[in-house]
């Protein structure tokens, strides 16, 4: 007579035998090696907890037709036994699928080394814009191209494209740079053609003689495409500064990205299109070295604080006014554009916003100095978290270059009085940015072109007060910009 229990654990037996050769073929034998890993245990337990309880469920609740069926699961001839193996090794992928997303979710690279990213797939959508699948838009409303006669997307078929739009004056295009250059130089001899297509953010920025100094600063030799109308970037639907599209050999926008970063993603789905469209970059090394990290202390410890670093400041009327406005502290300002009133300053200052001391005018994009003083007395003052900080001032043609001092102070305690007086000084060499000039117990810098001037370069993440003052009524700042990165950048 034949034993049940035996026999059941023969089948039982059977049915693992065939489970780990499929899993086998599925998984690989390193993993197998390791007994499953991590990953399959947590797979056959979620499958042994889901089918037992269904099984119970279905024995207790269902209806009566499935109670002879009972005695397979005590004694079952071996076809059943093949099904449920077929069966539960079918669950146990669907659940790896299902957490995991793959089928081999462990990889033969070892884990110091990165993966080399693939070009993400895409549906092309047959409509012209700036998302992954369009065609590209073609460039319109061109003021000027500079490094280059005119361009258009179609005479560029066959070529890698990529498409960077910026404004020079933009701490975070600028910061981009390194690597744009450095993209250029090794890949614009097989197939990549960038273009800068610069749309302004300030009406300074659209003066070519302007753009043509930043290129020769910044070391832009790649075609520059002056959008002052935003009329190419609307086409694109773009949002950003710095914002980079990567149109294929074909005229399709394959890949996207906005703001800073992704720096090594972004050149290796370069390489890509151009191997995708036939050039050989294999003898060509990846990277320009680490990518910059932020302080972590720029996030802030909470927002009861306010200590995160501090937001771009804009002067102008046009932004104030907006929704994202209300930069500067004081209510008066807002009274109307183009008013010069005398503001005072209140003291005990709060992070992310500005002060003001004097005379002013609330211009359209800039806060202007309404009047020419001797001793420096009309200032901007705010409190800032941050490691460097940077302002962006205009020139006007035919205007004097003029100084701009610079003092810095300990921030105060939360508990200190309203009104108590903060002990301004000159920057030290330490704390004193690119632009900075420290001569005769002052620090100051010379406004001599309109730019963004590096005024603060700390050793580390801090917290401090500012104050800026210039005696020339020419003096309008437009931004104040922040940076928290483990090294200087």
């Amino acid at each position: 007579m034949t034993d049940p229990i035996s026999t059941n654990r023969r089948r039982v037996t059977e049915m693992s035998l065939y489970e780990w050769v499929v899993l086998l073929v599925l998984f690989g034998w390193r993993e197998l090696w390791r007994l499953g890993g991590w990953k399959l245990v947590l797979a056959d337990m979620a499958y042994a907890l889901v089918t037992n309880l269904l099984g119970l469920g279905l024995i207790a609740s269902g209806p009566r037709f499935l109670f002879p069926l009972i005695p397979l699961f005590i004694i079952y001839p071996a076809w059943v036994g093949l099904i449920v193996t077929v069966f539960r090794i079918a669950v146990i992928a669907a659940i790896v699928l299902f957490l995991f997303g793959t089928l081999t979710p462990w990889s033969d690279t070892p884990a110091t080394e990165a993966p080399t990213p693939m070009m993400p797939d895409f549906n092309a959508s047959g409509s012209t814009g700036g998302a992954v699948g369009d065609n590209a838009p073609e460039f319109a409303g061109i003021d000027q191209w500079l490094n280059s006669d005119s361009l258009t997307m179609e005479g560029l078929r066959g070529d890698v494209v990529l498409i960077d739009f910026w404004t020079y004056t933009c701490i975070n295009c600028i910061r981009t740079m390194p690597y744009l250059r450095d993209w250029n130089e090794k890949y614009a001899d097989r197939g990549l053609t960038m273009v800068g297509v610069h749309t302004p953010e300030f009406d300074f920025e659209k003066i070519t003689d302007n753009v043509v100094a930043a290129n020769e600063e910044l070391g832009v030799v790649w075609p520059v495409a002056q959008d002052n109308d935003f009329r190419t970037w609307r086409l694109y639907n773009n949002r950003f500064w710095p914002a980079k599209y990567l149109i294929d050999a074909n005229g399709v926008v394959r890949y996207t990205h906005f703001g800073e970063g992704a720096y090594d993603e972004t050149e290796h789905h370069i390489r890509a299109l151009l191997e995708e469209a036939g050039n050989d970059v294999s003898d060509i090394e990846v990277g320009s070295g680490p990518e910059p990290t932020h302080d972590e202390r720029a996030r802030g410890t909470s927002r009861e604080n306010n200590d995160s670093q501090t937001r771009e400041i804009y002067g102008g009327w046009q932004r104030n006014a907006s929704n994202s406005g209300l930069y500067i502290a004081h209510p008066q300002y807002y009274d109307g554009q183009g008013v010069a009133q005398f503001y005072r300053d209140p003291g005990n200052h709060l992070n992310q916003f500005m002060y003001l001391h004097g005379l002013w005018r609330s211009d359209l994009e800039a806060i202007t100095h309404a009047r020419e003083t001797e001793d420096y007395e009309d200032y901007i003052a705010l409190r800032f978290f941050a490691r460097t900080v940077n302002i962006v001032l205009d020139l006007e043609e035919g205007v004097e270059p003029f100084e701009v001092e610079v003092t810095i102070a300990e921030s105060l305690p939360p508990d200190a009085e309203r009104g108590t007086e903060l002990a301004y000084r000159p920057l030290t060499e330490d704390e004193a940015g690119e632009h900075i000039v420290i001569e005769g117990g002052r620090s100051y810098f010379l406004v001599d072109e309109p730019d963004l001037y590096n005024v603060i370069s700390l050793p580390e993440f801090g917290d401090a007060e500012l104050k800026f003052s210039s005696n020339s009524p020419h003096f309008a700042l437009f931004a104040l910009t922040f940076g928290s990165y483990d090294e200087v950048y």
